[in-house]
């Protein structure tokens, strides 16, 4: 969709924007990643992340394409639930706080959350847990390029399709350069910009609407998004409250940096992160209830945030919030690359394919899977085939059913390995089933409890015992330079 004639910026102003944050990204990219030689400097930056870059890497990350845009687009949808639902994510973070203390400590040498469920539950339940890891990963990939394309062209009339080119090349470029070492750099430089973008756009908001006149607007145009006893809205608050925890708790996203932090950096970095995370949705989703305050025409409600904030704070504005959210989006993109890839080059590539691989070919083949991912991605963006909230909210089916078995697996020694196959495989069959039966707002809710009742019955039924020491194995290649 071309928005050329409704756009706050004009075309060129856009692409010169475009390329000072591209030409920043990519230099950070190449400077912080230039010594990263060794297999573990390149996928974990060597393991020693302090708790600053930490909590800054995980918040960036947290505060994706999904935040800045889909939270709009709920509040519009959903109303305050919407908005505030979309924060419960949150718990997410605080809840994997104390997990990555434990994943540290009982899984020193650990690169992938597909370690762990390989050797704790077996290789059945690991095939299948690398199947609901890397259909999320490509789907959030794919939300956060189809929101790149959505943002530039909605904010600078700059065609979809090359705004999502653009995003997707600045971001594998940088992380190809600079491994985790560039993520992690330039997530910090990110969660700052984001941070302040949002502050500055929620007070200039504010002050040139005012509270009154969204309110009386919305009472007399669409009162139903006040409504704090909307059924959809209800379900969607709890859905998203297990979709955030099942996106942490399964996603090599978040298990990579437990394994890059230093010792007793996980827990403080991810509490910390949740914290300051909890009312960006809010702020980003308030805008939305000023539609009608502005009586814009929203012609997609994925397009619902720039469009706002273009029109409240025109060209200026418009400027930062391109910014912000390319910032955004860089920041989340280049986190699922990086992470994405190491799962596919440890869990695929070496433990299905060569196992007596290198560390140079290791390092090898995880640039060239940096760069399939990408190509991939940028296929799968082209036909633009739903919105972000459809999309996003279509795989939260699969990972709400790894909640119980990956919090039960590494707190209970007797949880079941079978009854964690048949948590994650009949939850997603069932989360999946109402997606389609009821709604978007419901699938993470269903697998979540479907989940639940198996890993509990099944461990209080038929117990299996399980030595921790299991967990300490040593990856055969993390000493061998590059």
């Amino acid at each position: 969709m071309n928005s050329i004639n409704s756009a706050i910026l004009e075309p060129r102003l856009g692409w010169i924007t475009l390329a000072i944050l591209s030409v920043i990204w990519v230099w950070l990219g190449w400077f912080w990643g230039r010594n990263a030689k060794a297999l573990d400097e390149y996928v974990l930056a060597g393991r020693r992340v302090g708790l600053a870059l930490g909590t800054a890497t995980a918040m960036a990350t947290w505060v994706t394409s999904n935040t800045t845009m889909a939270a709009p687009q709920l509040a519009f949808q959903m109303g305050i639930w919407g908005m505030l639902g979309y924060s419960l994510g949150a718990v997410g973070l605080l809840m994997f706080a104390p997990l990555a203390k434990r994943i540290r400590t009982l899984m020193p040498n650990g690169y992938t959350s597909g370690d762990f469920i390989r050797l704790r539950y077996g290789k059945t339940a690991w095939r299948l847990f690398l199947l609901i890891s890397l259909f999320y990963g490509l789907g959030w990939l794919v939300s956060m390029g189809m929101a790149g394309g959505i943002l530039i062209n909605a904010l600078t009339g700059i065609p979809y399709h090359y705004g999502m080119t653009i995003i997707l090349t600045i971001c594998v470029s940088y992380t190809l350069l600079g491994g985790f070492r560039a993520v992690i750099g330039t997530d910090f430089i990110q969660s700052l910009l984001i941070l302040s973008g949002l502050v500055v756009i929620a007070w200039l908001a504010i002050d040139n609407v005012g509270f009154d006149r969204i309110h009386a607007a919305v009472i007399e145009e669409r009162p139903q998004l006040l409504n704090l006893l909307m059924p959809a809205a209800l379900m969607f608050l709890f859905n998203n409250l297990l979709f955030g925890i099942g996106e942490v708790f399964h996603s090599n996203v978040w298990w990579s940096r437990a394994f890059s932090f230093r010792e007793g950096v996980g827990f403080k970095a991810y509490f910390t992160a949740g914290i300051l995370w909890m009312p960006i949705p809010v702020v980003a989703g308030f805008i939305a209830l000023a539609v009608p305050a502005l009586d814009l025409n929203i012609p997609a409600a994925d397009m619902v945030g720039p469009m706002v904030a273009g029109e409240l704070l025109g060209v200026t504005g418009a400027v930062l919030v391109l910014i912000m959210v390319f910032s955004a989006l860089s920041s989340s993109l280049d986190s699922l690359l990086a992470a994405t890839s190491i799962l596919v080059v440890e869990d695929l590539y070496r433990r299905h394919l060569r196992p007596h691989a290198t560390g140079q070919q290791l390092r090898r083949v995880t640039v060239i899977t940096i760069i399939g991912l990408g190509i991939l991605t940028w296929l799968l963006c082209v036909p633009r085939l739903a919105t972000l909230a459809e999309l996003l909210y279509f795989t939260g089916a699969f990972v709400a059913s790894t909640i119980w078995p990956i919090a039960a697996g590494l707190y209970w020694r007797r949880t079941n390995p079978m009854g964690a196959v048949a948590a994650m495989a009949l939850g997603s069959i069932a989360g999946l089933s109402s997606y389609f039966a009821i709604g978007f707002y419901v699938a993470a809710l269903v697998g979540a409890f479907v989940s639940m009742v198996i890993v509990l019955l099944s461990t209080w039924l038929w117990p299996r015992d399980f030595n921790w020491d299991r967990l300490q194995e040593a990856h055969p290649q993390e000493e061998t330079p590059c």
